[in-house]
């Protein structure tokens, strides 16, 4: 009997996806994959991101070789029939759970297709909803999730009780950066060289924007991120031999000429499937475990990838498809130009101007610029939540729906009125000064609330405690900075500036 063919969406590239011992398809299943222009037509994403996706999915198939059908065409439908045939909605074929909502709407509406389980994440679906459901369906936080996935797969655990002593070392990772610092001193992080199959890549975008078909925003080249399974190794050997041991405690740390600081920037290879969580995390401990690393980096990276990523993947799906179009905060602004366009020049604030420029060089900037400064300031001026979740979504290398939908609709824009996190995350200048070395340099100044130097960042954030003073002063963690608004003498002053800067690039 002919094994049926097995689809491969373009971020289930490692060997996990098509092992059969993993819930994989058959060892001698025929293989698809699909390079759908429409993709890439229906919005403006970030030419690295193209560059990265089209050149990972090409450098699988060349490996697969004869048993890889790799189809480019218009549309997921239309290659669907070139490699399979006319009746290619009809006939049998395996994939493995997409990781959207609209292409798992697709694939359902595929008769022949059997949907695999996903892939690519350490906890089953099944797990989390059993999980889910034992905590009463409402409080879901990250904490509690979080300790049941270290305690499910003995990460970093002595026995019964979370190695160290302490679930949670976020009190030792939370460091400002060293004092007159320019950079960490950590050896770099990996990085590819270019091959023939990016200089093909390049010359087809490029070739693509010259016809008309497509349009992208910001820079592409050179790539940055690993496109194949060994460069993906190379650059997770590289995070845990050079750069784990000075990452927890500043990873919320922000120089500018230090961009990378110790970050893994493995989240663009994890999130193509490249990578399976489980290496990274059991990597992390083994460090720690052989005194490589301090438990604190080691903590901290494994709440990134056993926490977070898991618990915002399983999110996406528990809270459904209408979670994107929860606007509790009523905010309907329009990005303005100045950020559609990732025009960093047009920007005075040296915070905003300094991250836009990352996002536009490089597609990729780390979690505490994307929160405290890019969503800061959309939550700030009352931008569409679901317009700044798409954003985030094309602009960032490591940006897929069910990455963005979540961090930005939940997190970073509290659309969703606290169903996932219990407060805003927003601030005045003073976190940013705290925190980086983004303010010495600035045209304003973290301290002042009104006149021509006041901190765009400051002056916004009390203006949203201010609109939003009724909503959040029933909220424990926002109630005493709610409270605080009672004691600005110059706060019709500052109401005043911050509408009048309105949507101009501050």
């Amino acid at each position: 009997m002919t094994a049926r063919p097995h689809w491969l969406f373009g971020d289930q590239l490692g060997p996990h996806f098509t092992d059969p011992a993993d819930g994989g398809p058959d060892r001698q299943a025929p293989l698809v994959m699909i390079e759908a222009r429409s993709v890439f037509a229906r919005r403006r994403f970030h030419r690295a991101k193209a560059h990265l996706v089209l050149s990972a999915m090409r450098h699988r198939a060349a490996e697969f070789g004869d048993r890889m059908t790799y189809v480019r065409a218009a549309t997921y439908r239309d290659g669907l029939e070139q490699a399979l045939g006319r009746r290619a909605v009809d006939r049998p074929f395996t994939v493995t759970h997409p990781t959207s909502h609209a292409a798992l709407r697709l694939v359902r509406s595929l008769p022949g297709a059997e949907v695999l389980p996903a892939r690519g994440f350490l906890v089953p679906q099944g797990d989390f909803a059993r999980w889910a459901g034992g905590q009463g369906g409402e409080r879901l936080r990250l904490e509690d999730f979080y300790r049941w996935v270290r305690r499910g797969h003995g990460l970093l655990m002595d026995g019964d009780a979370p190695a160290g002593g302490r679930w949670n070392l976020d009190h030792d990772n939370r460091e400002p950066p060293p004092r007159g610092a320019d950079t960490l001193h950590v050896p770099p992080p990996w990085r590819p060289a270019e091959d023939a199959v990016d200089e093909e890549v390049r010359a087809d975008l490029d070739r693509w924007e010259r016809d008309g078909d497509v349009s992208f925003v910001g820079r592409d080249g050179p790539r940055r991120f690993a496109a194949t399974r060994r460069e993906a190794l190379a650059a997770l050997r590289r995070f845990l031999t050079d750069r784990l041991p000075d990452f927890g405690r500043y990873e919320d740390a922000v120089l500018a000429g230090d961009p990378v600081m110790s970050h893994s920037l493995l989240s663009a290879p994890l999130n193509l499937g490249l990578l399976d969580p489980a290496e990274c995390v059991e990597g992390a401990e083994r460090a720690w475990r052989d005194g490589q690393a301090p438990l604190n980096s080691a903590e901290g990276y494994i709440r990134q990838v056993a926490g977070w990523r898991e618990y915002v993947w399983h999110l996406y799906w528990h809270f459904g498809e209408d979670y994107r179009w929860h606007n509790t905060l009523c905010h309907t602004a329009p990005l303005p130009d100045w950020f559609l366009e990732l025009d960093a020049d047009a920007v005075t604030a040296r915070c905003l101007s300094t991250t836009l420029a990352q996002v536009r060089d490089t597609g990729w900037t780390h979690h505490i610029p994307r929160l405290m400064v890019l969503g800061s300031r959309a939550l700030q001026d009352g931008w569409d939540p679901a317009a700044v979740t798409d954003w985030f979504h094309r602009c960032f290398v490591d940006g897929y729906d069910w990455v963005m939908l979540p961090n930005v609709v939940g997190m970073s824009q509290y659309a969703d009125g606290g169903r996932m996190t219990t407060k805003p995350y927003t601030s005045g200048g003073a976190y940013i000064h705290r925190m980086s070395d983004l303010c010495r340099p600035c045209a304003y100044r973290p301290t002042e609330r009104t006149g021509e130097h006041a901190c765009p960042y400051t002056t916004g954030y009390w203006a949203f405690l201010h609109r939003h003073r009724d909503l959040l002063s029933g909220n424990h963690r926002t109630a005493r900075p709610v409270k605080g608004l009672d004691r600005l003498s110059d706060l019709p002053e500052l109401l005043e500036l911050h509408a009048a800067r309105g949507d101009s690039a501050p």
